[in-house]
């Protein structure tokens, strides 16, 4: 590798002097832990999604198990899960005690489809499992079709949970038309970052009250709410130090010193997109003379956060495999990922429920190949990039 050269990982995190100067100011301040940062960072993210409510946490783990817990999913039920995703949001369903129902995907974007959904549902019908939840993944920052998702999941009573950790910087994506709560993460290589973190979005009042009770091991501090008054007053008011805990939570809360950072880094979310747009339109010039042994995951005119800029590559068709490909960029200082291992393919899921075939994710998994995209890369970066692939297929 040329050691002049800057490696180009598949996403990075862009932080600048005027984040560290945001975090610093938060260092010397009274809270690290839950403070003001935590309220500040939840209201600038509700105005840049469009959402009515909004509370950060940990991880987009986190947020997806908690949006999980707060619509009650529990043993005995279902949830549809596309099997092409990260591992979480299959996991979060485990997590909650329910069942997962693996949804097979569009074999060239990787999105679930509602012929998929119906499928899905019919599939779990038929094993006697009654699905509660779907979890629809914008994968790469596309966005799937809500409405017509939504016309297939209304007529069967499922709730949605929309995984957007791919999507911040869609507009309205965190508004939850369709849906009772979209999750995102901030994890160092998303449209903006808090180191770790994550944000649950919902119109539902009680569902985001429920939400930051379970976030905080499931405690109340409103006197209102107390159930052992003995205990909780003192004559007409409540005791000051007084808590109630009211159902098992988790301790999901995220710190005011990475508020500081993600309020900071949401003030650019907007130049991030329109730098991610103009790289993912270089990359479809640039590549358009490697089709159809390559071609982009095709996006048409539908939003796109372009977290990830996505290739379907026909390595038969190639005579190379990936694995060889992507070895031979990493050694010319450019990194590459696949997203994702369709997650029914894992060895704790194919033990619960056995082999099955989903083609469409098989087949997008086959071909998909995460090139890098982050703000910071330059019109050369992205030429460098492409001039490698060229070589690899002459």
């Amino acid at each position: 590798m040329n050691a002049k050269r800057q490696y180009l990982s598949y996403g990075r995190q862009s932080v600048d002097e005027e984040d560290i100067a945001a975090v610093a100011m938060a260092l010397r301040g009274e809270f690290l832990t839950t403070g003001p940062k935590v309220e500040e960072f939840e209201s600038d993210f509700a105005r840049a999604t469009g959402a009515a409510h909004t509370i950060a946490c940990n991880s987009g783990t986190a947020a997806l198990h908690l949006a999980a817990l707060a619509l009650d999913l529990a043993p005995g039920d279902a949830a549809i899960v596309p099997t092409v995703t990260f591992l979480a949001t299959a996991n979060i369903v485990r997590m909650a005690g329910a069942e997962v129902v693996f949804a097979d995907v569009d074999p060239d974007t990787g999105l679930l489809t509602p012929d998929m959904l119906c499928a899905a549902i019919q599939r779990a019908t038929a094993k006697g499992l009654r699905p509660k939840v779907a979890l629809p993944v914008h994968l790469c920052g596309q966005v799937c079709d809500m409405t017509e998702l939504a016309a297939v999941a209304g007529a069967s009573g499922i709730a949605f949970i929309e995984d957007a950790c791919h999507s911040l910087g869609v507009a309205n994506i965190g508004a939850t038309q369709h849906s009772s709560a979209a999750c995102f993460s901030t994890h160092a290589v998303k449209a903006i970052t808090t180191g770790e973190g994550g944000v649950v979005t919902t119109a539902d009042a009680a569902v985001a009250a429920r939400i930051r009770r379970l976030r905080n091991h499931g405690i109340v501090r409103d006197p209102k709410a107390f159930e052992n008054r003995a205990l909780a007053f003192d004559g007409a008011d409540a005791n000051p130090w007084y808590y109630e805990m009211m159902e098992v939570g988790w301790n999901y809360r995220l710190a005011d010193v990475l508020c500081a950072l993600g309020i900071s880094q949401l003030k650019k979310l907007g130049n991030f997109w329109r730098r991610r747009v103009a790289i993912a339109s270089l990359y479809d010039r640039l590549l358009a003379s490697l089709a159809p042994t390559l071609r982009p995951v095709p996006h048409g005119d539908r939003p796109h956060a372009w977290h990830l800029y996505t290739v379907l590559i026909d390595f038969k068709a190639l005579g190379k495999t990936r694995a060889s490909v992507m070895r031979t960029l990493h050694s010319q200082g450019i990194g590459t990922q696949v997203h994702y291992i369709p997650v029914h393919q894992q060895p704790y899921y194919r033990r619960r429920y056995g082999t099955f075939a989903l083609p469409g994710a098989d087949a997008f998994y086959a071909g998909c190949l995460s090139l890098p995209i982050f703000p910071a890369m330059s019109d050369d970066d992205v030429r460098r990039v492409a001039d490698a692939l060229a070589a690899i297929f002459r």
